[in-house]
């Protein structure tokens, strides 16, 4: 099923201090160009329409929150939503996350990474397309600090086993921790989108937890 049109933002609303590409990023990497305030950092690698950063931004007031997508209009249209709420710690950039972890986020510098639902390139030979691959793993790892964790979650059964026994095999990760599913308290209380859409359908949303001891 394709993603629905997104509703038009608005032209008058400032998205400056939610919004960057992926090159307006420090170089060398200081967070503190970024967020109004010095806190730990989790970035959420494919943040769709930005139901995840800000349900946690919220939450979370005592974090800094980074999501880095592909497709542009999703990250204006997370940055939207993340200014109409003026949530000063929480970020969306428009890039590669792949390039964000190899390129740019220095060693133990995320208290988590996070990422949910990522396309499962089901054809075999387009496996290697795959976001949770053994050089993305690996960087995961290494800009994780000690006891940082790694938030997986998909609804293909087949997906997940492949990378719980990618990360057994290549990372010193402990877990899979399991996350129990919860019942949620109002209509987003999920999240991200897709996972309101899949458990509305009554579908399997499979989840695991590692931590960087």
């Amino acid at each position: 099923m394709g993603r629905r049109a997104l509703p038009k933002l608005d032209p008058q609303l400032n998205l400056s201090a939610n919004f960057r590409t992926l090159e307006e990023l420090p170089q060398p990497w200081n967070p503190s160009e970024l967020f109004a305030m010095d806190a730990p950092l989790e970035i959420e690698v494919g943040s769709g329409k930005g139901l995840f950063l800000q349900n946690a931004a919220l939450t979370c007031p005592e974090h800094n929150f980074l999501g880095i997508e592909v497709a542009q209009k999703y990250a204006r249209f997370t940055a939207a939503r993340l200014a109409k709420r003026d949530l000063r710690n929480a970020l969306a950039v428009h890039g590669d996350g792949l390039r964000l972890l190899r390129e740019i986020v220095p060693d133990n510098a995320l208290s988590a990474v996070h990422v949910y639902f990522p396309d499962p390139w089901w054809k075999k030979r387009h496996h290697k397309r795959r976001v949770l691959s053994e050089p993305f793993l690996a960087d995961v790892y290494r800009t994780l600090g000690p006891q940082g964790k790694l938030h997986f979650w998909t609804d293909v059964k087949a997906y997940f086993d492949a990378t719980l026994e990618l990360i057994a095999a290549h990372t010193d990760f402990e877990g899979p921790l399991a996350v129990p599913e919860k019942p949620p308290e109002h209509d987003l209380d999920f999240r991200t989108h897709f996972e309101r859409r899949t458990r509305l359908n009554e579908d399997p949303v499979y989840r695991a937890e590692f931590i960087k001891e």
